[in-house]
């Protein structure tokens, strides 16, 4: 259980954080810059939830709700040292379970002939925000395991892969299963 009983630390005034290991680390840091992506996708989902219900809603936060996993996972680096606690992980089921998810809304949804561009509904909208900030979160993430020293688990890095898609199936769910899409028209305006 998390206990926040001072918000304010004022070690960010000097540039600085601390992992949840309590290593320091500047604030510009790929490790930080992605955890703080991962924090971006979550607050754009809670304005997409403010456009959904049913189903979609709870679908949502329970995206949300991993997306806090993710955040602990990535501020938790595994350095191979001893920690008092058990570190929070992506597991595999949550990354199969954004798959099956996808599978499950695909069946309603025609394939598409033509790139669509973010739009339609308010909740596809958003959820199209929230897909661009998450596809930068992976980038970020796949920056972080490829630097020296730096060790990501394989998981988190495949959550985020996933959770983009998720969130492109979920855009066209929003626009009436694929039927509101606005269709991109390749040189329309020359």
């Amino acid at each position: 259980m998390v206990k926040l009983d001072k918000i304010y630390t004022k070690t960010g005034d000097k540039g600085k954080t601390r992992l949840s290991t309590g290593e320091p680390l500047d604030k510009w840091h790929p490790r930080v810059a992605a955890y703080g992506t991962v924090d971006e996708v979550n607050a754009a989902l809670g304005v997409a939830a403010l456009h959904a219900e049913g189903d979609m809603l709870a679908a949502l936060r329970r995206v949300q709700n991993d997306l806090f996993d993710l955040g602990a996972d990535l501020a938790t680096p595994d350095r191979g040292d001893k920690l008092e606690w058990t570190p929070l992980r992506i597991v595999k089921p949550q990354v199969k379970r954004l798959e099956t998810e996808i599978d499950a809304m695909n069946v309603n949804i025609a394939p598409l002939d033509s790139f669509i561009l973010p739009g339609g509904s308010p909740l596809a909208a958003q959820l199209h925000v929230a897909r661009t900030l998450c596809r930068r979160a992976e980038r970020q993430i796949a920056e972080l395991s490829g630097m020296e020293d730096e060790v990501v688990s394989p998981e988190a890095l495949a959550y985020a892969n996933r959770l983009s898609d998720w969130l492109f199936v979920t855009g066209r769910v929003a626009n009436n299963n694929g039927v509101d899409d606005i269709k991109w028209v390749p040189g329309a305006n020359r």
